[in-house]
């Protein structure tokens, strides 16, 4: 029998960006505020002095295990879908902050044209350029709405960049400068200004100096240490949630985070049609606890929102035989296909490869989101194309070989040293769209611990993804060849989904929009059917932008924090129930 706690304001489930954002500003708000956090708690310094590739790159120290918890996956409708188990091909990020304290930093905006892709894709070209197995829609809001949020994370994140060129101007600059241009960034861009483009250095959430956020938490300049991607930062010199918002919650008594707190179920009245809290298993002690809430605050990983919902039995989960229901639809992720382009071995250029930063790159935007004519192109949408200098550690440096190098013996290690300072590698990250096909459900086979059905992932490419893939890969050949390399070897694209899911660029599932038909909630990410509960992240994404998506994730939390004051307004004594079609206007 769980043991009922007292009642607060608001629980919150998860402690990444979408979770720690919401905390920080009901903490502020003098809301009382209970955040779950299924990993173990984190502080920087679990994080210092700890350089541990083989810790944190080979074996996933901070990623999820997932040899209890995990999700099953299949490319067909009739497969039977088998559960993912190696950390190789799934990285889920765990502990407090979540994925966001291994995020490599790299920050986009979406383009307004990812914003309303369904309705300016039939306005310029016309609806039969949208396939018709692909669920295209807008998202319910625009990027004028979105413009303050983008900023308002950003700030608090401190990002250091530069104008890209071809994107809307910006109502107020990047708070903090750009990164360092190394020698590799500056061949790129001089290639790419050779061949007519529009090339700019890669806005980062690693500090370019010592900054200050509005909340008062204080970032540390770069060390360009090398030590980012699936890695704490031990200098909080990269804006993650332990270093901004956790911390800013955490100065206020009104607030309270609770590690190793699986929750398994959102409490649910039905009679009331309201959310009364949330189940949840201290995984300490093995006991449960009801934590009772006037509102729930879903702020989890994509495939745990989703989980969530189906396993308490709220939404109506998608079907695509009939193509009804909406939880679970436009399930789309960036990863497999999305990274693909082309590597350059340089006889006589040496380049400084063990410096580097998660986001210190270069990037291009003559390639993204409608920037280009696609009249007579067989795909939708575009991307970034980026150089990145992440800084090469010593187990990384050996894979970078040119096709047809021995895997062993004298000529392996002489071509392993050799170009350990000479392969350079540019993508091209391309938007993921959704279809009608491609969805997740609660798996009929296999369960997780405690008896639970797993998520189970129905995905498999559609034409847009390979073609845009091969057009990727193509743009990418023509930089690196006029970047002078001597060997170039364009990517390859898989002629389907093989099942790998590293990265953590996954989203839907919980999409939003402005009409409760092909959205599940509104543009504040507040349930449709359930007013009182908030369903935060990227698993709002109607279908994935060409850009990283974490910046978005963080823009998205701070308009849901906004749309959750306005929902506990109290000037009448009460809860004020939003107007669901008005967006809690």
């Amino acid at each position: 029998m769980a043991e009922e706690l007292d009642r607060v304001d608001v629980v919150v489930v998860g402690t990444g960006w979408a979770g720690g954002v919401v905390s920080a500003e009901l903490a502020k708000a003098g809301k009382n505020v209970v955040a779950l956090e299924k990993g173990e708690e984190k502080v920087r310094s679990d994080y210092i002095g700890v350089k541990d590739e083989l810790r944190f790159d080979n074996r996933y120290d901070i990623m999820q295990n997932l040899k209890g918890d995990t999700v099953t996956s299949r490319n067909e409708i009739d497969e039977t879908a088998l559960p993912i188990r190696s950390p190789q091909t799934m990285q889920i990020g765990i502990d407090t902050g979540g994925a966001s304290v291994h995020w490599a930093g790299a920050t986009y905006r979406y383009w307004p044209y990812e914003f309303e892709m369904r309705s300016q894709t039939i306005e310029r070209y016309g609806e039969d350029k949208i396939p018709e197995d692909m669920n295209l829609q807008d998202w319910g809001i625009t990027y004028e709405e979105m413009e303050p949020y983008y900023e308002q994370w950003e700030y608090m994140a401190g990002i250091g960049g530069e104008q890209d060129p071809l994107a809307p101007e910006r109502n107020r600059p990047w708070p903090n400068p750009p990164m360092k241009e190394t020698p590799s960034l500056r061949l790129f861009k001089d290639a790419a200004t050779n061949l007519g483009l529009h090339p700019y250095q890669l806005a980062a959430g690693n500090m370019t100096e010592n900054y200050e956020n509005p909340d008062g938490e204080q970032l540390n300049a770069c060390m360009y240490c090398s030590y980012c991607t699936r890695h704490g930062c031990d200098f909080d010199a990269k804006s993650d949630p332990i270093a901004t918002v956790i911390k800013t919650a955490n100065r206020h008594d009104n607030f309270e985070l609770r590690h190793k707190a699986n929750v398994r179920r959102v409490l649910y009245d039905e009679d009331e049609n309201m959310a009364t809290g949330v189940l949840y298993v201290d995984e300490n002690t093995g006991l449960e606890y009801e934590q009772p809430a006037d509102v729930v605050v879903l702020a989890a990983f994509a495939f745990a929102n989703n989980r969530l919902l189906m396993l308490s039995g709220i939404g109506e989960q998608y079907d695509p035989e009939t193509r009804e229901g909406t939880l679970g639809r436009n399930f789309n992720g960036q990863y497999n296909h999305a990274f693909h382009g082309a590597t350059g071995y340089f006889e006589n250029e040496k380049f400084n490869l063990y410096m580097g930063a998660g986001a210190l790159g270069a990037t291009l935007s003559d390639y993204a989101a409608d920037n280009f004519d696609h009249t007579d192109l067989d795909f939708l949408g575009g991307g970034a194309i980026e150089l990145r200098q992440y800084g090469y550690a010593a187990i990384t440096s050996s894979g970078n070989l040119p096709e047809g190098t021995p895997s062993w013996g004298r000529e392996y290690k002489d071509t392993s040293l050799k170009y350990a300072y000479r392969t350079l590698t540019i993508w091209y990250t391309a938007n993921a769209m959704s279809y009608w096909h491609n969805y997740v459900d609660l798996d009929p086979t296999y369960t997780d611990e405690y008896g639970d059905p797993l998520l189970r992932v129905t995905y498999k490419f559609g034409d847009n993804e390979r073609n845009i893939g091969e057009f990727g890969i193509e743009r990418c050949t023509e930089i690196m060849e006029e970047m002078g390399a001597d060997i170039v070897e364009p990517g390859t694209m898989p002629e389907e989904f093989n099942h790998v899911y590293t990265g953590g660029h996954y989203t839907g599932g919980v999409v939003m929009g402005d009409d409760p038909e092909t959205s599940v909630v509104n543009s504040y990410l507040q349930m449709w059917d359930v007013d009182n509960l908030f369903v935060v992240g990227g698993s709002a994404f109607p279908q994935h932008g060409g850009h990283h998506p974490t910046p978005t994730i963080g823009a998205l939390a701070y308009r849901a924090a906004e749309g959750i004051l306005m929902y506990m307004d109290e000037e009448e004594g009460q809860l004020v129930q939003a107007n669901r079609k008005s967006n809690l206007i």
